[in-house]
Order: structure tokens, then sequence, then C-alpha cells
């Protein structure tokens, strides 16, 4: 099933790290977090990816260009004049990854809009390119398709707010609003299954996606959550970077279940 990730933000409360990079690419353990949340969708075995990128999306397109190269045993003949190259080993994931131009200013919405022809009228997982979490990819795709809605959100309780959510007893999500400062309720964390029908409520580039969509979504009741109790945490700023390189450094980083992760 493929996979589309949100990556074309300017990451703006990171500037510090963001300013010569997009955001996704900001490495966490020494590899982007982006290439962190390919991998847990590796891991389930979902490896076919779809890449909204805008900022600097020549840099992800380089970065993917580049990626075999940098992961393979290589030798160089220069000898009698020759200049070439053979690939001994390479250590890649069986990946497919289509990186999009979705365009610089285009909003969340949007961008989810302008790659509705790689998704090919499938359903899709989505998520941001700026998190990670431990959530078992089978176990949501199994509710999801369950339930029968058009979406799935995963929902995890947080007190720094994101996207408020008011989720009644079978899940349904009844109303979706921007966070209050004085809320403690469940927040959006994204890692979302989405069925085609979602581009009918996408209006163009200027749809925020958290918006319009998945608040008209919620009054039809065809958006349901997926409450997660695991480990999830986004990058918004230096000080929660910094606290994901700690729990890779100790051999702590929940997301991590692949047998490489250290390489």
């Amino acid at each position: 099933m493929k996979v589309v990730l949100l990556a074309g933000g300017f990451g703006t409360r990171i500037a510090e790290e963001s300013e010569n990079r997009p955001k996704p690419l900001v490495e966490i353990g020494g590899k982007p977090i982006l290439w962190h949340i390919m991998k847990e969708y590796s891991y389930y075995g979902h490896n076919e990816f779809i890449i909204c990128a805008g900022y600097k999306q020549h840099m992800l397109k380089e970065w993917f260009a580049d990626y075999f190269l940098y992961n393979s045993d290589v030798t160089f003949h220069y000898e009698n004049g020759k200049n070439e190259m053979t690939i001994r080993k390479q250590h890649c994931e069986p990946w497919k990854v289509t990186v999009v131009d979705t365009g610089l200013h285009t909003m969340t919405g949007g961008r989810i809009r302008r790659v509705k022809e790689y998704v090919n009228g499938e359903t899709f997982f989505m998520t941001y390119g700026d998190g990670v979490c431990d959530v078992d990819m089978e176990k949501l795709l199994h509710f999801h398709r369950e339930h029968g809605k058009t979406a799935t959100l995963t929902a995890v309780m947080q007190e720094q707010q994101k996207g408020i959510l008011d989720i009644d007893g079978s899940n349904a999500v009844k109303s979706f609003r921007e966070k209050n400062v004085t809320d403690s309720a469940p927040i959006n964390a994204g890692y979302m299954v989405l069925n085609p029908e979602i581009f009918q409520y996408i209006e163009g580039d200027k749809t925020v996606f958290e918006r319009g969509p998945l608040e008209r979504l919620a009054e039809k009741g065809e958006l349901m959550s997926y409450l997660h109790k695991g480990f999830w945490q986004c990058m918004d700023n230096k000080r929660e970077m910094d606290m994901l390189n700690h729990l890779i450094a100790a051999g702590r980083a929940p997301w991590i279940k692949w047998e490489d992760c250290h390489e």
C-alpha cells in the first residue's frame, strides 16, 4: 500500500536546522527524520512512498538520487584512462520513492491533492514528515478497513496540543478544531489511512487539510480515530530534536524496530 508523506513545509519553528534544508532532512541519529518514518512503514512491508515536496524540493530529490550510492560498496576504475564504477554490495531498502514538487506555498490539503494521480484510486497511508511513533501499522490498517469510513487518524494523549478531537464511544470523531491552550484532549498525531474519496473534500492548493476537509469529514461521520497509547513525538523545535537524538543514543527509541537501526 502506498504511503504519502508531507514534506514540503518551511519548518519555521526549527529554523536553525531547516534554514538550509527541508525539515524532513533534519537528522536524528545520523539519518533524516524522513528516513526514520519510512523505515517505520517499511518494517510493516509498506515500501512504496509518494513524497509531497516543496521547500528546497531539489534537496530531497538529490538525497534519494545519492542514497543507493552512499549505501553501497563501490569499486571505482580509473586505470588506462577509464572512469567506471562497479557496485559490489548494496545495503538499500526495497523502496520505490516518488518525489513530487507540490509547490512552495501549497497548503497541506493542496499537497495531497497534487499527488492524486500517483495514488491511483487506492486507499493509502498519509503522515507528516516531522514526527515518529511506534504505532502498529497493521492494526491501524485493520481498524480502518473494519469501520469502512473515509478516513482514520491516529490520536494520542498529549499535553502540548495540536488539532483537538471530540471522540465518542464508538471512536467516531464528532468534531475537529485547532488547539486551545487550556485544552486537555486527544490530539491528531497524523499517521492516517485515507480512502480515495478523500480527494472530494480538497478544493485546491489553498486547502488546509486539518481544517476544511477533516472538519467536514467529522461532521459527516466519516472520520474515525485510532487511539495510540504508545510513543509519538513530533519534531517542532531543537529541544524535541535533541530529545529524539538522546533516545536513539541511549538505545531507547521506541519507534526503531528494524534490525539495522544503529548501522
